[in-house]
């Protein structure tokens, strides 16, 4: 019989390495370039800790099917907090040099749409994370919310804003 005590000891099985490397072939590149479009100045950087933070989380996920959604949330998160520390920096030293642009950003301004990159960098943080998640990884409006950290009302009502504020800024008239 188990004692109680062997029963409180006992961890759930971490994340086999095979699975790790199945997430890290099907998911690395987008999260890379959610990253960049999230404004992070190193994604590929922001990418690899998402995946070192899920191998070391991997024992307490409850469900192992949520660790798609799991890594991009955090990604989201190391995002927002990269640019608030990054914020902090920059209001006690002499701003640096323009970091360089990342690699989605560059090949979407070479195919012409620089117009729309300086649109989603003119929304609101929140607004921007919404668009993306939505339209460029394709997430349904509740998975954009549990990405975010949000409810799915909230997450509905930045996707519009959002959108109006992007046809605005193209020359659109809003619908």
């Amino acid at each position: 019989m188990i004692s109680v005590e062997e029963l409180g000891s006992r961890e759930p099985p971490a994340l086999a390495g095979d699975v790790l490397e199945g997430l890290f072939a099907a998911h690395y590149r987008r999260l890379v370039g959610l990253a960049g479009l999230l404004g992070s100045d190193d994604p590929e950087d922001i990418a690899q800790e998402a995946f070192a933070r899920l191998q070391d989380r991997g024992r307490t996920l409850r469900r192992p099917e949520t660790a798609a959604a799991y890594l991009r949330a955090t990604v989201c998160n190391l995002v927002r907090n990269r640019r608030r520390h990054l914020r902090i920096v920059r209001l006690r030293q002499p701003p640096p040099p323009e970091p360089a642009s990342a690699a989605e950003t560059v090949v979407l301004d070479r195919e012409g749409d620089h117009e729309l990159i300086a649109a989603l960098d003119g929304l609101s943080r929140r607004q921007r994370e919404a668009i993306v998640l939505r339209y460029w990884l394709d997430l349904s409006d509740h998975e954009v919310a549990e990405a975010m950290g949000i409810a799915p009302g909230s997450a509905k009502t930045h996707i519009r804003r959002g959108l109006i504020a992007l046809q605005r800024a193209l020359g659109g008239a809003p619908e």
